[in-house]
């Protein structure tokens, strides 16, 4: 078989193999909103099925409706054996006026969430 010939086949090799599946997403159990003053608190209930410090959710934040970063919670070690879990955020900045936010969650293999909780504010 020709050089180029074999180039090709081991590229479309490549392009077809199987990917990695990605794990389950943290997902949102709850979310409790309040206004304190000029700022908001977030209490995120989250479950993740976290298995040590190789594989664990690490963070959520707030966004607005655009996709804009208003807040952001780390979460600095695995809850292995607390699930589901809460954690909270104050002194978040929300426009004056804006009705709903979101919620989007990160793990530390998968990164960031494609799916987004959405969010009421009283």
């Amino acid at each position: 078989m020709p050089l180029s010939l074999a180039l090709c086949a081991l590229a479309l090799c490549g392009l077809t193999a199987p990917r990695p599946a990605r794990a389950d997403p943290p997902m949102v159990e709850s979310v409790h909103a309040q206004r304190s003053g000029e700022t908001w608190r977030f209490d995120v209930t989250l479950a993740h099925p976290d298995s040590g410090w190789d594989h664990y959710a690490d963070g959520w934040r707030v966004l607005d409706m655009a996709g804009n970063e208003l807040g952001l919670r780390v979460l600095a070690h695995p809850h292995v054996a607390e699930q589901p879990f809460t954690r909270s955020l104050g002194g978040v900045a929300i426009p004056e006026g804006t009705p709903q936010v979101q919620i989007q969650t990160r793990c530390l293999v998968d990164g960031w969430s494609d799916h987004t909780t959405v969010v009421p504010l009283p």
